[in-house]
């Protein structure tokens, strides 16, 4: 087992990467809170398998929020929801709510904890590997607005994240895959050596280490730029032109992952229209070798505007994340009239 420590502005996060630890959440809860209830947010898909499970660990009273599963429900309805569940379940600040599922779960269960009581406990379970690798981890939280993605949202970090890789075995090979496409973007900013190791034929079998990979290296980021006004939006590679995409798809015609993985070919290609190396062959192949998408199915003008409302813009000029050298995010400034001269541009 892993233990990792993010200190935060709110909080410090104390984080565990292992394999069968989601048995042991009653134990490491014990060992950093005193709550007299517990409320657990999950969804629709993960209800079934887990929540009984997490619920018979407890011996204090637990209730329970399930919410249906969809990128479409991580709305401002949906948390009006879980409020109400909070407030009839009478939990006070010195209280905990567990967010057990994907990256959904997790952004929505934040944001609600951030803001109920002006901020109530949380503990992280993340039952995807992209919400493992990823979401579950430096207190990034929000929810969707018809005009874009994670509008609206505020940094409060988990005060635990219990990461129990076994969990992985149950997923759809769909859904795992999804996630890969964030350890891929780890693996292309930080540590090529990651991308290495998903190349193992029998890399499922590393699945551990390869997530403790991918946390460390956002532990790092996070710890030096934890509200995202520096370094920290080099983890956003692939994810503007990929929130932009999915934007156009409703949120629901592509995952998280598979825009991402798309944003990151579509990245490699405006870094070699700007000169730097072309990594746009060897995204693609790795992306292909875990059946994630590489080509924008929507006409690039229509991402083009969806991405105007992007948090990375500033004024007339968007954030853009590009890899040079493989392993090392380059934060490139470009206004948006370069930005859409060069993503038109064959």
């Amino acid at each position: 087992m892993y233990h990792l420590s993010l200190h935060g502005s709110n909080t410090d996060s104390d984080i565990y990467i292992g394999s069968g630890i989601f048995s042991q959440t009653a134990k490491h809860i014990a060992e950093k809170f005193q709550p007299t209830r517990i409320h657990i947010v999950t969804d629709s898909n993960v209800a079934p398998l887990y929540l009984e499970q997490l619920r018979a660990e407890f011996p204090i009273g637990v209730t329970t929020t399930v919410i249906p599963a969809g990128e479409e429900y991580k709305t401002l309805d949906t948390v009006a929801g879980i409020y109400a569940d909070l407030s009839e379940s009478e939990l006070t600040r010195s209280d905990l709510v567990i967010a057990l599922g994907g990256g959904v779960v997790g952004d929505i269960t934040g944001f609600t904890a951030a803001t109920y009581l002006r901020g109530i406990h949380v503990c992280q379970i993340p039952t995807t590997l992209l919400a493992q690798v990823d979401s579950s981890v430096g207190g990034k939280t929000g929810v969707d607005l018809p005009q874009g993605k994670n509008l609206v949202g505020a940094f409060y970090q988990p005060e635990l994240v219990i990461i129990d890789t076994d969990i992985l075995t149950s997923l759809p090979e769909r859904i795992f895959n999804d996630g890969m496409a964030e350890v891929i973007k780890y693996g292309c900013i930080a540590n090529p050596d990651i991308l290495n190791m998903i190349a193992q034929p029998d890399f499922k079998s590393n699945m551990q280490h390869i997530v403790y990979e991918c946390v460390r290296i956002k532990r790092d980021v996070v710890q030096q730029d934890e509200h995202d006004t520096g370094l920290r939006m080099i983890l956003n590679f692939g994810h503007t032109i990929g929130h932009g995409a999915e934007k156009v798809g409703h949120f629901t015609e592509l995952t998280h992952g598979q825009a991402v993985a798309i944003g990151m070919v579509q990245a490699a290609k405006l870094g070699a229209k700007l000169g730097e190396t072309d990594y746009t062959q060897q995204i693609t192949e790795i992306c292909q070798a875990h059946e994630l998408p590489t080509q924008l199915p929507y006409p690039i003008e229509d991402v083009y505007t969806a991405m105007l409302h992007d948090k990375k813009r500033a004024g007339d000029s968007i954030n853009m994340i590009l890899i040079h050298p493989m392993g090392k995010a380059n934060i490139h400034k470009i206004p948006l009239e370069q930005l859409h001269t060069l993503l038109t541009a064959e």
